[in-house]
């Protein structure tokens, strides 16, 4: 049996932080089922804005998105109205006041989730499995990182029986701690049946002393990536209790 573990839940709090940043014991449950269909009706409403990711903050009643894409302008829409309509469906959707926060992914060559679904969309248009992984690794070894390591699974080639591919170039170390290593998984819908995509991108290795260290360097490497583009708020900011505080290391 393989003994497997998530890159990034195996790191968390070490060199990585969490997608949703809230604590309720009572209500736990309930957000998580909410969190869900918040970041399913998202990932379906936006499916062609290349989101690498969907991060969730609440405070009281209130309730903050932050939207991760190579795409801002069509998350955007003409005039700020996509935007908006996704806010306006999330508050119907969860009856809270919701604030949308729309940030950049500078190098999308280098985000697992957005290689992932680039290699996804080459296999629903019948591209050769092979030549979509080679390329993707290519370009991502071309933007800087250190190894990539694309496994597919499925009916590949449209094959009776289904296998397991996999292809590698340069350092993935998984159980190194340290080691600044993104994941992303997606299936690919084909005429043959599902193909799942999974993809490890090997960035660096952070070298600090201390927990804290550490967590400031990460906040620092995400500042770099990430660059805010819109932040969609209502005109007329409550008294009590006040929204969430805006996240610093999304600027």
């Amino acid at each position: 049996m393989g003994q497997k573990v998530h890159p990034k839940g195996i790191r968390l709090g070490y060199i990585k932080d969490w997608d949703s940043k809230w604590f309720n014991l009572r209500e736990m449950p309930d957000f998580i089922e909410e969190d869900y269909r918040i970041r399913r009706y998202i990932k379906g409403k936006l499916a062609n804005a290349a989101l690498a990711k969907i991060g969730i903050e609440r405070a009281g009643k209130y309730l903050r998105i932050n939207l991760f894409t190579a795409r801002p302008g069509i998350v955007i829409g003409k005039g700020g109205q996509g935007i908006e309509n996704v806010r306006s469906e999330i508050e119907s959707l969860t009856g809270r006041k919701t604030f949308v926060n729309v940030m950049e992914v500078k190098r999308p060559e280098l985000d697992a989730q957005l290689l992932a679904e680039g290699i996804a969309m080459q296999l629903e248009k019948q591209i050769s499995y092979r030549r979509a992984m080679k390329r993707s690794i290519e370009k991502t070894m071309a933007a800087g990182a250190q190894g990539v390591k694309i496994m597919i699974s499925g009916r590949l080639g449209g094959a009776e029986i289904a296998r397991r591919e996999w292809m590698k170039e340069g350092r993935i170390p998984l159980q190194t701690f340290r080691a600044d290593i993104d994941y992303g998984f997606i299936e690919a819908y084909t005429t043959m049946g599902l193909i799942g995509v999974k993809t490890w991108i090997f960035k660096k290795e952070l070298f600090k002393k201390t927990d804290k260290e550490l967590m400031a360097e990460v906040r620092l490497l995400e500042k770099d990536e990430i660059a805010g583009v819109k932040k969609s708020e209502s005109p007329v900011e409550p008294a009590q209790p006040a929204a969430p505080a805006e996240d610093k290391t999304a600027r």
